[in-house]
């Protein structure tokens, strides 16, 4: 059976593909440059939301002889692809939204552009809700960048519609580039955040303050000293390892169950997390 995550990405992929097919039909239509970006963000919302469809499915993937620490980091690489195709979208957007300002062309049955615009913005609007649910949920990375590429689209195509709209009233055609390219700028915002949480895992950054500071407590309550705490992530699994000092007098069966315990506390407040405990001689060690 898939799992919620990989249902929850099969629905953004059902999602875009049909906004596309209407955001590319109301953009030749009506000639807009600002609805045809948005048909092509929309196209990079797909390509995001069939990477991050497949990287959850390969990140839940059992760790094997090649991958002993499993696939999680699968979805960093997703993040990761789909922040770099964020990137060129914008700057084709802007491109062509600079051509359509040199060389204006009419735009026409902007009452037809404005209606598929708002129902773009009100179908990705729950999509991304579903979206950043289970991601919230599963702790996925992938998820969450597929819910912040429809978040950006519900605001960038809701702007899209108030600009047909003010075209209409105005007849200030070159309202249309100038709105495109406000919607590839706060593209590129989104790609730049996006990069920044996909790409710092893959270089084995430490888990949050927060998370670090929970192993640290469970170490102080009990008393503990320990040494070389670290911490990592990848995908929506968790990593730490540390030293603990215990007196030489104990017993192995009482230094596991003392290990144990560690364990089974933190792992009751930090989910998917795999800690690994190196047992050395009380010493007069610092806890660190």
């Amino acid at each position: 059976m898939p799992t919620e995550k990989v249902k929850t990405a099969r629905l953004s992929i059902i999602s875009n593909t049909s906004l596309i097919i209407l955001k590319l039909i109301a953009g030749m239509i009506s000639g807009s440059v600002s609805i045809i970006s948005e048909a092509i963000h929309s196209g990079m919302d797909l390509v995001a939301a069939v990477i991050a469809f497949f990287s959850v499915k390969m990140s839940d993937t059992p760790p094997d002889e090649e991958h002993p620490y499993g696939h999680g980091k699968f979805e960093n690489v997703s993040g990761v692809l789909e922040a770099l195709l964020i990137f060129v979208a914008a700057g084709w957007i802007i491109y062509e939204a600079v051509h359509k300002i040199i060389t204006p062309a009419p735009v026409e049955k902007l009452e037809i552009g404005s209606i598929v615009m708002i129902i773009s913005a009100v179908v990705n609007f729950f999509v991304s809700r579903k979206l950043y649910r289970v991601a919230k949920k599963t702790d996925s990375i992938a998820l969450e960048a597929d819910a912040l590429h429809l978040k950006t689209d519900v605001l960038t195509s809701a702007g899209v519609a108030i600009g047909l709209i003010l075209i209409s009233i105005t007849n200030w055609i070159f309202l249309d580039p100038i709105i495109a390219i406000i919607v590839a700028l706060l593209i590129l915002k989104e790609s730049f955040h996006l990069l920044r949480n996909a790409y710092l895992p893959l270089l084995d950054g430490s888990l949050s303050e927060q998370e670090n500071q929970i192993i640290r407590e469970e170490m102080q309550k009990r008393n503990l000293s320990f040494h070389k705490l670290r911490t990592r992530k990848a995908g929506h699994f968790r990593f730490a390892d540390m030293h603990l000092e215990l007196p030489e007098e104990l017993s192995l069966k009482e230094v596991h169950a003392i290990c144990d315990e560690i364990e089974k506390d933190i792992e009751s407040r930090i989910t998917n997390i795999e800690i690994n405990i190196h047992v050395e001689p009380a010493s007069t060690q610092m806890v660190k």
